[in-house]
């Protein structure tokens, strides 16, 4: 039986949204069925116009279908990926966790692998702060967090984050070691998951 990976994010200029596709791409590698979704944007028009990249993604990323509480029903294992907002989560992907309240009373998301993955605007913008207080929402979820740690050079190369992969927006695209730190996230994440539903 193949793992099912949910991977649920918020970008603004696109860096996260990058990164959210590297972990699905490392997640199927790894033989899993994923879906790929996007929280809803919150801010008004007149803030998104008035940076031209936001605008440009938002425009660009209108097929990525919405995160819905089912994704979380649905799924084997979650990776949550956002901006650093002051060295936390969005308040996007914040609304999206804050409407689980039912399903943690459930204890949908227990015992299910979920790993962080985030973008900064510079290599010391909050990238940690964001992850840790992100898997503070798994911690409460009683969800087995699934960093990536220090199991492969791939995390040295993108920077030496063992948190998630992490990103400095200062710098461009993600680099290509950015994102192949990234598809080993999202593969790390589907073989661990399948490894638990097998025990």
């Amino acid at each position: 039986m193949s793992a099912k990976v949910a991977v649920i994010y918020y970008s603004s200029t696109g860096a996260v949204h990058q990164l959210a596709k590297a972990v699905a791409e490392g997640a199927e590698k790894a033989g899993a069925e994923v879906r790929l979704r996007r929280v809803p944007e919150l801010a008004p028009d007149s803030a998104i116009d008035s940076n031209p990249a936001w605008r440009e993604h938002v425009d660009a990323t209108t097929d990525v279908e919405i995160a819905t509480l089912e994704d979380l029903e649905w799924a084997d294992a979650y990776a949550l990926g956002s901006p650093t907002r002051f060295g936390n989560i969005s308040a996007q992907l914040k609304q999206f966790i804050d409407g689980t309240g039912g399903l943690w009373q459930q204890g949908v998301m227990a015992d299910k692998p979920a790993t962080g993955f985030t973008s900064a605007h510079n290599a010391h913008g909050g990238n940690e702060a964001t992850l840790l207080a992100l898997y503070n929402t798994f911690h409460h979820w009683g969800s087995v967090i699934v960093a990536p740690g220090f199991t492969n050079p791939i995390v040295y190369a993108a920077g030496g984050n063992p948190y998630g992969t992490s990103h400095p927006a200062s710098a461009g695209a993600p680099s290509a070691e950015t994102v192949e730190a990234a598809r080993y996230q999202g593969e790390r994440l589907a073989n661990i998951t399948t490894r638990l539903q097998s025990a």
